[in-house]
């Protein structure tokens, strides 16, 4: 009998602000427990931490130089052979619930159904049957809380949105586990994601947090880092808010573990436990200040880990952990081998089902890239990275300063080892093994303008370049 696949992701949640992870401040019962009874890839990664493209990538298995989707706000390009054109001619039936973020044509304008509504057809990748998502907004409130359906008719929430989804997302479960078909649920939550203010999350959920205390990371820089874009830079307001924006993220994630307990409750209740590979992870992580930066789009560790969860009774063990590491790119093949479904050739990422079983290991690093600013278009901000279990090395385009981090030894990052003569062997290797990577996937390093001026006509993905 062929596997249910239910995958679950947060919007920048980053892996150290849970529980299981070692966070006292977080109120994560539900995702501790899940933790217990998943295999966690506790060195998961977001290979491109932007939201766009990680979606990208999750549904392609390819890089974001394969994808196109180089920043946020650009139109996907639909002739990739997506994971839902897999599952679709391989007898499952597809639902897809929440944020979809690979549809807007223009920067901003988020709430013109133009933008929003992604119609039937080849712009939803495969998701041919339920298909309810929004291009993306930030607010789970009120008028800029809402779906589609198949129409550009906007269906408001009644209640904070996350809640509304998970209602939704039981709902789908009930229904598609009275179905023939094997079936495979994605639902993609808008929070932890910013603005992180009171009136974004219940009261409830804020109350909870309301004694903690939070404070600056211990690699909190006072000066923006000169090579972060808009979305990363922090005015003097900004920096005084940061604690107060964390106890709303935390609130935020409190709510989302909420969701995630009335989700497995479903699940059991179901009895969809019994076949189903369930996943919980998130798209990116978030800096709070941590070397002068906020957001994300960078190689630092704040940024880039992220939670990967994976539950499958009689399959996979329950409270195991695997350390090799673990891409964005490798979640689709990784994902089709474990459900006996064929990966499309042209896929970039590894399947590395054997290391997730714990049958086999690797030391293999991953490729991390950073192709432009967040949403606009621009030079200067391009970097690549090459992280190992142990390692992360970085290169910026722009000037070719260059990062070396020990993120055992060293896991804030405060302690750059690139002219570390004793780390010399350590960083040419890693860079060798970067620039071989890229290579095999065509990946030049290219400015942010070459996108543009070659894949992208107004804002609309028109062809793959070669390269």
């Amino acid at each position: 009998m062929k596997p249910n696949l239910i995958y679950i992701f947060a919007d920048q949640l980053r892996y150290q602000s849970l529980g299981y992870a070692g966070d006292h401040n977080a109120i994560t019962p539900n995702i501790d427990q899940l933790s217990e009874e998943s295999v966690d890839l506790c060195s998961a990664i977001s290979g491109h931490p932007v939201c766009a493209p990680y979606r990208a990538s999750l549904l392609t298995g390819k890089y974001t130089t394969s994808t196109g989707m180089v920043i946020n706000e650009i139109r996907m390009n639909s002739n990739h052979t997506s994971f839902a054109n897999v599952l679709n001619d391989n007898g499952y039936e597809t639902a897809y619930i929440g944020k979809w973020h690979m549809y807007a044509a223009e920067l901003g304008n988020h709430y013109n159904p133009k933008n929003s509504f992604i119609p039937k057809g080849p712009d939803r990748l495969g998701f041919n049957d339920y298909f309810n998502a929004y291009n993306f907004h930030h607010e789970y409130y009120g008028e800029a809380a809402y779906y589609h359906l198949d129409t550009p008719d906007k269906i408001y929430c009644n209640k904070y949105e996350p809640d509304e989804q998970t209602d939704i997302a039981i709902d789908q479960l009930r229904r598609l586990s009275g179905g023939e078909k094997p079936f495979a649920m994605f639902l993609s939550l808008g929070t932890p994601h910013d603005p992180w203010i009171p009136e974004n999350v219940p009261k409830a959920y804020l109350d909870k947090c309301k004694d903690k205390k939070f404070r600056l990371p211990p690699n909190y820089s006072p000066e923006n880092d000169p090579h972060a874009d808009d979305w990363a830079k922090l005015s003097e307001q900004e920096r005084s808010e940061l604690t107060e924006w964390m106890r709303v993220y935390y609130a935020m994630t409190a709510n989302l573990d909420y969701n995630i307990g009335r989700l497995m409750d479903e699940i059991r209740t179901l009895e969809l436990n019994k076949n189903s590979i369930i996943i919980f992870t998130s798209d990116h992580g978030e800096l709070f200040g941590a070397h002068g930066r906020r957001a994300k789009n960078i190689f630092y560790e704040e940024a880039i880990r992220v939670p990967f969860l994976i539950k499958w009774e009689n399959h996979l063990e329950a409270y195991a952990k695997r350390e090799f590491v673990f891409n964005t790119v490798d979640i689709m093949p990784s994902l089709l081998s474990m459900m006996g479904l064929p990966i499309p050739p042209e896929v970039e990422g590894n399947d590395y089902s054997e290391c997730i079983y714990g049958t086999k290991d690797t030391e293999d690093g991953a490729l991390l890239m950073g192709t432009g600013p967040t949403a606009v278009f621009g030079d200067g901000y391009e970097w690549r990275a090459y992280r190992t279990r142990q390692y992360t090395y970085a290169i910026y385009k722009v000037d070719g300063q260059e990062f070396l981090f020990d993120n055992l030894e060293d896991p804030y990052q405060m302690n750059n080892l690139i002219d570390d003569v004793d780390y010399f062997e350590i960083k040419d290797a890693l860079k060798q093994q970067m620039w071989e990577k890229m290579s095999r996937i065509g990946d030049q390093f290219e400015k942010n303008s070459y996108y543009e001026a070659n894949w992208i006509e107004d804002r609309i993905i028109k062809h793959t370049a070669t390269i």
